[in-house]
């Protein structure tokens, strides 16, 4: 009996799948297990991850730009820290996470990696089934990086002719309305700055005080507007231009310092900063408000007669220069020297430079000096007249420095008629055509603008002004 119930048992198969399910279990509840865990480390990874990207951005955060590596990598691992806590069975060393900080130029860039170890809830299955000791931990790690450009501190060193060609009328109208005035002249089209002219270079032109006026009173009485006037107005502008951008990048605390120039007989003149600033030392200004107020008063060079630089004293000119007041090399000379060598703009580097130019690209100047001692052009005597010279502006650019250049056209004149002028025919027409192209090239790539009579000088002068600034933040 016994033996026929043990042969009917083995031949009986109802019984095989609790068996099977029995011997299956151990592995499954082994792999479920494993399987938990593993989604549970991916979970508290994609957290950890989540906040490695918000410690990149932190240390990237406007408000941290303008401030140290080290305090963007506090800020950094403080913002990692802090969502890292909020994740639960997790092994983290207090070292986490690693934060490295690099530059190119103005670009911070950093990258954030941790390491870290997920506390697993079935410690014993990975150890069962690789044959080892309990496995408690399973490790996880990530990283994240962040870069951001920061807007430069900019010195800017705007050098403005002020030449008496600047007095040519700003638009067509106001050059007909001039040359209408000065019939007896011959048609003059400037309004020379003089305070004591010659009979010829005021004949009839009206009489006012018992002096008859000279013909840039004439202009002014008149209305027309002349170029001066309208460079005086784009240089304020330019200032309002330069604290909105302040204003609309004040989180990072950004500064554009102004000084202003003119030019002399000898070189350059100082218009702002008024005090502590001269031809051989001058730190630019924030104060865009007292820049633009100096800007108003920007004027034409005094000539109290015909070739003579005033002011007029005493019964004569006080400096005969035969009207060679516009020297570039020595200019450019004077200015290369005011400017230091320029930084990346950062908060902690000293500020970016730029030369900001506007003249009518035409050199007038007294042979032989120390400065140049060949005449391009056209010179007569010991006067020279000549397109810009450019010999200085890649010794400036190699330095680092931008030269923005705004250029006046200068507008060719008549041979014959009305309008115009023997002078210009002889000294200056010969070379007219090269004034533009000199002066392009000697400005940075993308930093020159050339505005002829009828257009919008303040809206070009702003233009580049953004273009100067745009080009200083991504060139470096």
């Amino acid at each position: 009996m016994l033996n026929d119930f043990i042969r009917r048992l083995c031949r009986d198969r109802d019984g095989n799948v609790v068996m099977i399910f029995a011997l299956s279990i151990i592995p499954i509840i082994f792999f479920a297990g494993m399987g938990l865990d593993f989604a549970a480390a991916t979970q508290k990874r994609a957290k950890l991850n989540a906040a490695a990207d918000a410690a990149a951005l932190a240390a990237v955060a406007p408000g941290m730009m303008n401030q140290s590596d080290a305090s963007a990598t506090t800020a950094a691992q403080s913002m990692f820290r802090a969502q890292a806590a909020t994740v639960s069975q997790l092994n983290i060393d207090a070292s986490q996470p690693t934060i490295a900080i690099s530059h190119t130029g103005l670009a911070r860039n950093v990258n954030v990696s941790y390491t870290a170890n997920s506390i697993n809830a079935f410690p014993n299955v990975l150890g069962l089934l690789t044959g080892g000791s309990a496995q408690q931990f399973w490790p996880i790690s990530g990283s994240s990086q962040s870069s951001s450009t920061i807007p430069p501190n900019i010195n800017f060193y705007l050098l403005l002719d002020n030449s008496p060609s600047m007095a040519l009328a700003a638009t067509t109208a106001g050059i007909t309305t001039m040359n209408n005035n000065t019939t007896a002249q011959g048609g003059c089209a400037f309004g020379c700055h003089e305070t004591n002219p010659t009979a010829s270079d005021v004949a009839g032109n009206p009489v006012v005080n018992g002096k008859q006026i000279d013909n840039y009173t004439l202009a002014k009485n008149l209305n027309v507007v002349l170029r001066i006037q309208n460079v005086a107005t784009a240089t304020q502008s330019l200032m309002n231009s330069a604290q909105q951008y302040q204003t609309t990048n004040s989180q990072y605390n950004v500064a554009y310092n102004m000084a202003i120039f003119t030019f002399a007989n000898n070189g350059i003149v100082p218009v702002f900063p008024t005090t502590g600033c001269t031809t051989t030392s001058c730190t630019p200004s924030n104060n865009l408000t007292a820049a633009g107020t100096a800007a108003s008063t920007i004027d034409v060079m005094v000539v109290c007669s015909n070739n003579y630089l005033g002011p007029y004293q005493n019964g004569a000119c006080q400096n005969n220069n035969s009207d060679e007041d516009t020297e570039f090399d020595k200019a450019m000379s004077q200015m290369s020297a005011l400017m230091p060598n320029p930084g990346t703009g950062a908060a902690n580097s000293t500020p970016q430079e730029v030369l900001f130019i506007v003249t009518d690209g035409v050199e007038d100047k007294k042979l032989p000096d120390t400065w140049q001692t060949i005449c391009k052009e056209t010179e007569t005597g010991s006067r020279c007249q000549q397109e810009f010279d450019t010999s200085l502006c890649t010794t400036i650019k190699n330095r680092g420095i931008f030269i923005a250049i705004l250029y006046t056209v200068y507008e060719p004149l008549p041979a014959t008629g009305n309008g115009s002028n023997s002078w210009y025919n002889s000294y200056v027409s010969p070379y007219q055509s090269k004034i533009g192209p000199n002066l392009q090239s000697c400005a940075s790539p993308g930093l020159y603008f050339a505005v002829t009579t009828d257009q919008d000088i303040t809206s070009a002068m702003t233009a580049l002004f953004q273009a100067s600034v745009a080009t200083a933040r991504l060139t470096q």
